[in-house]
């Protein structure tokens, strides 16, 4: 596929400049590869929800924010997409030429009584991507990478603001986090060959080298809620 050839290329040139030393060009900025962010300070003082819920998240490519998501207790589904542009129901191609205003997008379905809305954002922002990157995240660049969170309520809006602003006071990273907080209008599942692509292409030297190590980092950081993942038979 095109996606995967673009993205190999990518990640082959990346794999040289770390054989040369030059690791930061991965990672320019990973708070998560090193530390655990605080929890977020509001979400205790929120009333705590029962059943289901839902939370959408953008932060880079889709493929290893999926990947941190579906290991995680409590998450029932996590499904790639496309939110938070024009266009009805685009199409990757769509969405990669930048000019739909979609980013590449995760929704997740958790069950609230086992894991918060702010447990999801303390994990988004300590392994599952560098919210100080503006509209790219590695070797990914342009809008449709951009750091996102769209909110569906206003208990969600408020928990992600307070979070951030919570982060930014205690320079938590050492540039500003640019991540947008944006109401949600419409989500688009992505194709399904996108759909599980870390879990079925394990190999791929783009998941070996971006994404597997944020699964790595989500069950060296969280313990308590990292979970193995095998498909949609896992257990919650």
């Amino acid at each position: 596929m095109t996606r995967t050839i673009i993205r190999t290329a990518t990640a082959l040139g990346i794999l040289s400049a770390v054989v040369l030393g030059l690791q930061t060009i991965i990672r320019p900025l990973s708070a998560g590869a090193t530390v655990t962010l605080p929890a977020p300070a509001v979400d205790a003082t929120l009333p705590v929800a029962k059943g289901d819920a839902v939370a959408v998240f953008a932060g880079g490519c889709f493929w290893g924010i999926q990947a941190v998501f579906e290991h995680m207790k409590g998450v029932k589904s996590a499904v790639s997409g496309y939110a938070g542009g024009d266009k009805v129901s685009p199409s990757y191609e769509d969405v990669s030429s930048g000019a739909t205003g979609h980013a590449e997008s995760v929704r997740v379905v958790y069950d609230s009584s086992q894991v918060s809305y702010g447990q999801l954002l303390q994990v988004f922002f300590s392994v599952a991507h560098d919210p100080t990157q503006l509209n790219r995240q590695g070797p990914d660049v342009g809008t449709q990478y951009r750091s996102a969170i769209f909110y569906m309520t206003d208990a969600q809006k408020t928990t992600a603001e307070a979070y951030i602003d919570q982060l930014m006071k205690a320079k938590t990273f050492n540039r500003p986090i640019v991540t947008q907080v944006v109401a949600l209008r419409s989500f688009y599942p992505a194709e399904a060959y996108h759909q599980d692509y870390a879990l079925h292409h394990p190999n791929d030297l783009y998941i070996r080298i971006n994404d597997a190590p944020k699964v790595e980092n989500l069950k060296k950081q969280f313990p308590q809620l990292y979970r193995e993942y095998r498909g949609e038979s896992a257990s919650q």
